[in-house]
């Protein structure tokens, strides 16, 4: 099992930045693909971004240019840099990962452990 928790949301206006983070525990061994997904109120969830452990980067078209993902393996951590909020990026956002390689923009049914979520509110 592994257990996953993420911080750094809050509220923001609009241009503003924040910055998340996810920190893993337990079982993290042969994690392969850590990912970024959101949901805002009323919507499906959202891929975000993901990164493999080879450094593979893949974003969602809404987002490029503005997040960037990185880890740090030694800390078992995963950050989303996210620049030029906009208030559509208003979501629960979460961080997920799982054993097996990552396919393109992160697709929920593909990934085993989540962590709780962390609200980004970003104000006009």
């Amino acid at each position: 099992q592994q257990q996953l928790m993420e911080s750094g949301g809050g509220s923001v206006q609009a241009g503003g930045s924040l910055t998340l983070s996810c920190v893993a525990s337990g079982y993290t061994y042969s994690t392969y693909c850590r990912a970024w997904f959101r949901q805002a109120a009323g919507k499906e969830r959202e891929g975000v971004a993901s990164i493999d452990g080879d450094g593979k980067i893949t974003y969602a078209d809404s987002v490029k240019g503005r997040f960037t993902i990185s880890k740090h393996s030694a800390k078992n951590t995963l950050t989303l840099q996210m620049n030029s909020l906009k208030t559509e990026d208003t979501a629960m956002y979460y961080c997920a990962a799982d054993h097996r390689y990552c396919n393109g923009v992160p697709q929920s049914p593909d990934f085993r452990y989540w962590g709780q979520g962390t609200q980004v509110t970003v104000s006009s």
